[in-house]
């Protein structure tokens, strides 16, 4: 008689896995599973082993989904697109309308204009319903432009109109509402800051208009950022299978709470099974603004930031790679305000360490606006204390306002410190170092670069920042200038042109 053999190893290690968590069933001292050996006419198979724990397990994936999917809702969008296209045949179509206009008059020159037609788009996503009111959790890319959005629930024959309460587009979360004559079922919110890689999630959503699709994996990362999808990104990374519309839906825990907000993808053309959701503990704190407000709050210092390197800590005499380099302060901010320095590096922030940028970013902006905070910064190789009051984030609008104050015919600029002066080998600390050059700028085309360093202009010394802003608030928008820079070690006279 032939033996087959039956591997059950990856069984067992879902068993083990799920021994960690609330269904965890006891192994110790039992084999949980048999090898079975059938004849050659038998279908092969695999006992769920001793007090039946795979099917337990099944089991609670089973319950998990029957009460979490009445709460994941399917979000159709309409959205009216006009299209502009030429009409290569419009003079062809004018000569027969007007066949005799050559003969009787002189001919008209019509200008030739694009035809339009409007043409509706539609789009697809998830969302889950955060409480019996109606409100409802999803992505702001799902609803962001649109004209119209639809909700459906599950097992209601019945499509809702939908109307936005808030959005969020620096996390991508958006908050909308369906008047319903009843109660609404809802999902339980979990505690993301506890979960670990490894434990078992589910995702359920409308993947390529699939109602009510749900997938399992892991948790197979947290923490992750750095893909430029948003402005504060702490993505939980999963393996369970997520697809184009599953964006906005809920990602759960064992215990049937919802942890993440599914989000995007890697492209499969890249790699299999990375899929990244939006921490629940993020998405709590967005929803209680939005639903209170209509808009997310944040906390603000005032600086720019960048991501400290093993070179850069080094040459700031720093022994590990920590904290966040302040690579600008604005003026008038809290930053400046409480002395903070280009150059500083940030280590502590009310109280807590700083890893990176990233982090210090997600600290201040969970920060309430006005609150004291204990700063402790890297400066001169060694520790200073200092304190600031947190302000409100200003709008895109009042950023890109400020943006503009300090940038100055393309170019912006920063003081020397001490570092930077050891950077670049400078005997010393006048002028002012340029750290960033607008593309197709009077300043690019004079041909300055980041790290070029400007000692006067029209003749007056620049000894700093401040004898900087002094200068150039008084020349003339259109008026060329002479500058005195620093490049490549050579000093050396340009014409910096005016601006148009």
């Amino acid at each position: 008689m032939k033996k087959i053999k039956v591997v059950v190893g990856a069984v067992i290690v879902g068993v083990v896995l799920a021994g960690c968590i609330s269904y965890g069933f006891n192994l110790q001292g039992k084999t949980p599973f048999k090898k079975h050996i059938t004849s050659s006419t038998s279908t092969p198979y695999v006992l769920t082993g001793d007090n039946g724990q795979v099917l337990a397990l099944q089991n609670a994936f089973v319950q998990i989904a029957k009460m979490v999917k009445p709460a994941v809702v399917q979000i159709t969008t309409e959205k009216t697109v006009t299209y502009r296209y030429w009409d290569p045949f419009q003079d062809f179509e004018e000569f027969f309308n007007f066949p005799f206009d050559g003969f009787f008059s002189t001919p008209r020159r019509r200008e030739q204009r694009p035809k339009t037609y409007e043409r509706k788009q539609q789009g697809l996503g998830s969302g889950f319903i955060v409480d019996e009111d109606g409100y409802i959790l999803t992505n702001n890319h799902v609803i962001q432009g649109v004209d119209k959005i639809l909700v459906k629930l599950q097992d209601d024959t019945r499509t809702y109109d939908a109307k936005v309460v808030g959005t969020d587009p620096k996390t991508d979360l958006a908050l909308i509402k369906i008047q319903a004559k009843h109660p609404l079922p809802y999902a339980r919110l979990g505690d993301s800051d506890k979960i670990e890689p490894g434990e078992w999630v589910m995702a359920i959503g409308n993947p390529m208009g699939l109602t009510a699709t749900v997938t399992v994996g892991i948790v197979s990362a947290k923490g992750r950022s750095g893909f430029g999808i948003t402005q504060y990104e702490d993505f939980i990374q999963t393996d369970a299978a997520i697809n184009p519309g599953n964006s906005g839906g809920p990602l759960i825990n064992i215990n049937g709470e919802v942890i993440g907000i599914n989000t995007f993808i890697v492209s499969p053309a890249v790699a299999e099974g990375l899929g990244f959701a939006i921490p629940i503990n993020m998405a709590k704190q967005v929803f209680s603004q939005l639903k209170e407000k209509g808009r997310v709050v944040r906390g603000y210092i005032g600086v720019y930031l960048q991501p400290m390197s093993e070179e850069l800590a080094t040459s700031f005499g720093m022994k590990e790679v920590r904290g966040a380099l302040v690579s600008r302060v604005l003026p008038g901010g809290p930053a400046e305000k409480a002395g903070i320095q280009e150059g500083d590096i940030i280590l502590k922030f009310d109280g807590m360490d700083v890893k990176d940028d990233q982090d210090l970013r997600m600290k201040v902006a969970g920060t309430p606006v006005g609150k004291k905070v204990a700063v402790v910064v890297w400066r001169n190789k060694k520790e200073v204390s200092l304190t600031l009051v947190t302000d409100e984030m200003p709008s895109d609008e009042r950023m890109a306002e400020m943006e503009e104050k300090q940038m100055w015919r393309g170019m912006m600029v920063t003081s020397i410190t001490p570092e930077i002066k050891e950077q670049l080998g400078l005997k010393d600390s006048d002028g002012v170092v340029v750290i960033s050059v607008e593309p197709g700028s009077p300043a690019e085309e004079a041909g300055i670069t980041q790290g070029v360093v400007i000692k006067e202009i029209n003749g007056m010394k620049i000894k700093g920042l401040s004898e900087y802003k002094k200068v150039v608030k008084d020349i003339p928008k259109d008026k060329s200038v002479r500058l005195l820079i620093m490049k490549a070690e050579q000093s050396m006279f340009i014409i910096l042109k005016g601006e148009k």
